[in-house]
């Protein structure tokens, strides 16, 4: 079984397919390592759910995007700031419907973090200096100050390590902030959001080797739609 993680879907199913597609991905032996904000962005949303519903080894992070999404899906939440954020593209891909209980149990099911081994993922951040349980979901869901520490250090000293884990994942933050359209390696922290919700691109990473697959940009994949 190979173990990949993907970055930032954001409704932009056609380039989760081509993620899947460039890399190989096999629905039904390898795992998938989700690291948040499926939802909004992108007129495709019920479409990713769909696909990711249908990887049997399927592990997903809760992203501050997606909880946005359940509170409509669940209590019918419809802020002005969500559907100014991409809910209103989530709301159109179920036609004006309500999600369906599979998607809905899929995002209420997602992790907070996840453990594999030495490794942790997590959809925005942490404080390195508490234990992951001590953090409430607030700051596991909409934290900047690790990643934007890891890339200051990293310009220090690119061997510093950031808690015990040997490698942190995070999404939330596109590193297009950095300059990147790639995926960063910030001392011990991989910055996997590309920026597919926006105007970058969606990466999935072979966890293991660290080789990684891209989509074309989502401008130009969805430049038949209206983003957001």
């Amino acid at each position: 079984m190979k173990t990949f993680v993907v970055g930032d879907i954001h409704g932009a199913y056609r380039a989760l397919l081509q993620c899947f597609e460039r890399c190989g991905f096999d629905h039904a032996e390898d795992r998938l390592i989700v690291l948040g904000d499926v939802c909004d962005g992108y007129p495709e949303v019920r479409q990713c759910l769909d696909e990711l519903l249908k990887v049997k080894h399927c592990d997903c992070l809760l992203g501050n995007h997606d909880l946005w999404a359940l509170d409509w899906a669940t209590v019918g939440w419809k802020e002005a700031i969500w559907l100014n954020q991409g809910g209103k593209a989530t709301i159109g891909s179920y036609g004006n419907q309500p999600m369906p209980k599979a998607h809905i149990d899929f995002l209420k099911d997602a992790f907070l973090w996840l453990e594999i081994e030495d490794k942790v993922f997590v959809h925005a951040g942490f404080n390195p200096a508490r234990p992951l349980s001590a953090h409430d979901r607030f700051d596991l869901i909409w934290d900047r100050d690790l990643i934007e520490q890891a890339y200051k250090a990293s310009k220090i000293n690119p061997d510093y390590q950031f808690s015990a884990f040997k490698e942190i994942y995070l999404g939330h933050t596109t590193t297009r902030t950095f300059g990147s359209t790639k995926p960063l390696k910030l001392c011990n922290v991989w910055a996997l959001d590309t920026g597919a919700g926006w105007s970058g691109c969606l990466t999935i990473m072979n966890v293991h080797t660290k080789e990684y697959w891209q989509s074309d940009l989502t401008p130009i994949l969805y430049s038949d739609c209206r983003h957001k």
